[in-house]
């Protein structure tokens, strides 16, 4: 959030340098931390120093990507939040390994290094593209061309004279692309995004932390088969970020998180059924976490996209940053909230009724379902208007 400004100045490769020098120098100060047995030292070295560095590092590349492919920036941003999944899913199996062998604080110490080679190779070829670039994959009669030349400041010709006017002044409006980074945070469009980004990934969060408790407790099954869904679920939660975000440079960007919010509210509406049926819902259960789990990631893979049209390719990174605190407020909100209402709730009960769990689902219910209502507001892009348009050729109103 606070760099992307500097970010957008300097380009992607100072900043992803800068990140993994951060990231490199709070994995040493919490190794450090751990040989002398300081707390303190580990809340500044791995939470404030490296999470400035992974936070600089998560949005350089989704920036630059933005730029080099305004014909499938959904695509590409799926793709580059996809790896920052991989990478925790890889790190945490090297980890334990490490720990086993060397000791937590060298385990620190091993990893920080490694961090910062592979990031500083890394950011020695991202470079942002030069004035006036266009991808050879844009046409002049691809719905990408035409959102290419509304960026260029050209107008799009419409198709149906008598929408003409109120078309154009859409693509005036909603689609304006000379955004100051001010206009573009204080926008009701930017709030009411970051509130239905924040319901998108709140349920998620906690079925991702909660699901191998679920499965124990609930369905009775072992520790073992309970991490196996979990690796699982992982596993679509990387898909979901490549899905959706593709899905997006189709459909549009609006109507993907429609889509997304649309299932989260089906399944937590009927959450209780699910859980209360017993081994015959069981299977019924890992698909809807397994759809959770892919709209969680869809969410954070789209984001980026989303925002670019909306407000241009010169605030993504700022913009991304912002929007992106929603993910930890998301974690704190709905980490305290749902452990204070299941110890209320899971008292004098026994450790296989799902009533605590149930519980819980209707607060989130309540907050998904104003996300999806504050994504109603968000004005469309003008690839969702295509659609909208298209749609409306197939159903023609009487």
């Amino acid at each position: 959030m606070i760099i992307g400004p500097w970010l957008e100045r300097e380009g992607p490769r100072k900043a992803s340098i800068l990140g993994g020098f951060l990231f490199c120098a709070g994995n040493l100060i919490t190794a450090l931390a751990l040989y002398l047995k300081q707390m303190w030292l580990i809340y500044l070295g791995y939470g404030v120093i490296a999470g400035y560095g992974i936070g600089i590092c998560y949005i350089s590349p989704v920036s630059a990507l933005q730029k080099w492919f305004p014909d499938h920036r959904g695509l590409a941003s799926g793709i580059a939040v996809s790896g920052f999944g991989a990478g925790a899913i890889v790190s945490a199996k090297l980890e334990v390994a490490l720990i086993q062998h060397t000791g937590l604080p060298t385990t620190f110490l091993i990893m920080g290094l490694g961090y910062f080679v592979l990031i500083f190779i890394s950011g020695l070829v991202l470079r942002t593209p030069p004035p006036g670039f266009s991808p050879a994959s844009l046409n002049d009669t691809s719905l990408d061309s035409e959102m290419h030349q509304v960026e260029m400041g050209k107008t799009v010709e419409d198709d149906e004279s008598a929408e003409k006017s109120n078309s154009k002044k859409l693509d005036d409006d909603d689609d304006k692309k000379e955004w100051t980074l001010l206009e573009a945070l204080v926008s009701t469009d930017f709030r009411l995004m970051y509130v239905m980004f924040f319901s998108n990934i709140l349920f998620g969060l906690v079925a991702i932390s909660r699901l191998s408790n679920m499965i124990t407790d609930i369905f009775g099954k072992s520790a073992e088969h309970a991490s196996t869904v979990v690796a699982i679920n992982g596993g679509f939660n990387l898909s979901g970020r490549i899905f959706f975000s593709l899905l997006s440079d189709y459909v549009g960007r609006k109507n993907a998180y429609v889509l997304m919010l649309t299932c989260q509210l089906i399944i937590l509406a009927s959450f209780y059924f699910i859980t209360t049926g017993g081994s015959t819902t069981y299977w019924l259960f890992l698909m809807c976490m397994w759809i959770i789990a892919s709209c969680y990631g869809g969410g954070f893979g789209s984001i980026p996209a989303f925002l670019t049209d909306k407000f241009g390719q010169y605030n993504i990174g700022a913009c991304h940053g912002v929007i992106l605190t929603a993910w930890s407020l998301a974690g704190i909100v709905g980490g305290i909230v749902f452990t204070s209402v299941f110890k209320a709730t899971s008292e004098d009960r026994d450790i296989s009724d799902p009533f605590p769990y149930n519980v819980n689902v209707w607060w989130m219910l309540g907050i998904v379902m104003v996300g999806w209502t504050a994504l109603l507001f968000v004005k469309p892009t003008e690839r969702d208007r295509k659609v909208y348009k298209m749609l409306g050729r197939f159903f023609p109103k009487k």
